[in-house]
This record gives structure tokens, sequence and C-alpha cells, in this order.
């Protein structure tokens, strides 16, 4: 990343619910589009954003359709439903860390995916994890108008991260302009397999090869590492600069230009 960008910032959010998650996305993709950011941060600087779910949540690609999965076991269930303003396919947020990437920049989309899973490769290494690129891209096209693919975890894009073949870091774009947005989740434990238990019922049999795929096709961390969220964080941090760069660490507070988002008041 040294050399790309003038500054890099990071900043960790916490935990949020599905509907702030995406919403802070969105209004940090706004500034940069916008000029705010750079006025506040210098022009040609970038950040890195890091955030988990509360409460669990399940999102949807932009273009995915949401009878695909069962709203009411999600609301029974306290699970919050979230569409993503990038593409792809549902997602289970429980346990993971999830990053956020945003850049003013030329640069090609494929050029951000590669560079954005490089830092986070490189720092996985130092937690003990050993990832590889996908290499291959598959018909997303012909691939989306199956049944088996409801959920984003069981198909890898081309420098997605994966260890041993099968898929550990999944993300996703969305650009306008030359402000690019890429953001993915990394799952800390297997509860990312859960997405099963919310996709709702179709052909026989097919919630049974999904959940094969589930497990066959994806990773999880804890089965490389014992590194948590916040360590992970701080070995992202450490390398998101690039190296001999060090990255400006921010507070929230930091942001105080953005517009307020209200998280939503619980039921009770």
């Amino acid at each position: 990343m040294s050399g790309r960008f003038a500054s890099v910032y990071c900043i960790d959010t916490g935990a949020g619910s599905g509907r702030f998650n995406m919403a802070f996305d969105m209004r940090l993709m706004q500034s940069f589009a916008d000029g705010t950011f750079h006025r506040e941060f210098g022009a040609g600087s970038c950040l890195w954003r890091f955030y988990s779910w509360m409460p669990s949540a399940v999102s949807l690609g932009r273009n995915q359709d949401p009878s695909e999965i069962d709203a009411a076991l999600c609301r029974a269930d306290g699970v919050d439903i979230v569409v993503r303003p990038t593409g792809g396919r549902a997602v289970f947020h429980a346990d993971e860390l999830t990053y956020s990437f945003f850049a003013h920049t030329v640069d090609s989309n494929e050029s951000i995916y590669r560079m954005v899973h490089e830092t986070i490769g490189r720092a996985l290494e130092h937690a003990g994890v050993v990832p590889d690129f996908c290499r291959s891209q598959p018909d997303f096209r012909k691939r989306y108008a199956t049944a088996e693919a409801v959920p984003c975890f069981t198909a890898s894009a081309k420098y997605e991260l994966q260890v041993d073949g099968r898929k550990i870091v999944g993300s996703a774009q969305r650009r306008r302009g030359d402000v690019i947005l890429q953001h993915g989740s990394m799952p800390l434990s297997g509860r990312h397999r859960d997405i099963v238990r919310y996709i709702s019922a179709g052909e026989p049999g097919l919630i049974e090869a999904i959940t094969v795929d589930m497990e066959r096709k994806t990773a999880s961390l804890d089965e490389f590492t014992r590194a948590g969220y916040d360590e992970l964080v701080q070995l992202i941090v450490a390398e998101g600069a690039g190296p001999g760069s060090a990255a400006t660490v921010l507070q929230p507070s930091d942001l105080s230009f953005l517009p307020t988002i209200e998280e939503p008041t619980p039921n009770l």
C-alpha cells in the first residue's frame, strides 16, 4: 500500500447493528466522494474501518432476492436482516471481524481487491495463519442463477483469501466514480455456517447441499490461530500502511464531521 496513498488511517468502531454498520460505511464513502474526509485528513489519504455485529445479522447483496432468507425466523431469533451497498450473496455475521477500506483512487477495482487482501494476508501470517489467493474467477452470473448460491462463502472470487482451498475472507466492492468501498467478513469461529438455518426452504435437498458446501468450502480463523478480534485488528493496522510505513489510528470522535447515525431502539 506504500506509495499509493499519502496517508493511511485506521479506526475500530466496535459492535453495531446491521443498519448502523451499513449506514456508517455509506456515510464514510460519501465523505470521500464529497471531499469531506480529505479536507479533514489530507488529500490522497485512505481509511481502514474495523467493526463487529450486535445483534447477529444476515446481510444480503444489494441485488439479492430477500425472499431467499426466512425473515420470520430471523425476527424470532433476534437476527437483523440488512442489505449491503455492495454485491455478492448472503452472509451470517456473528462471531467475526469485519473490515472496510475506503479510498479515492483511479486504480482498478481488481488492483484494490488484491492490495487489500495482500495486506490482510500479511497480518494473518503474523497470527499463524497461512492464506493464499484464489487464482480463478468463477462465472458469478451463472452461479447466482442456481439455488445453491444463496450464501456468499460457498464461492471464492479471484484474489480472495483461502486456507487449504477453503474461503476464509469474503469481500465485495462498491465504486462511485473514483471512490471505492471494499468491505469483507473474516469469521472468527464456525458460526458463519449458521446461515443455513436462515435460508428459505426450496427444492428438496437444497439445505442439505448448502450445509455440505459450507463445511467443505469455508474456514474460520479459530481453526488456525488463537488470535481474536482485538489482536487481529492490531495486526492489520500494523500492516495497513505497507512495509516501512505506519498507519494513524483514529478514534470515533475524530469522525464527528459525519452525520449522526442513530442505533434503532431495541424491542423490549
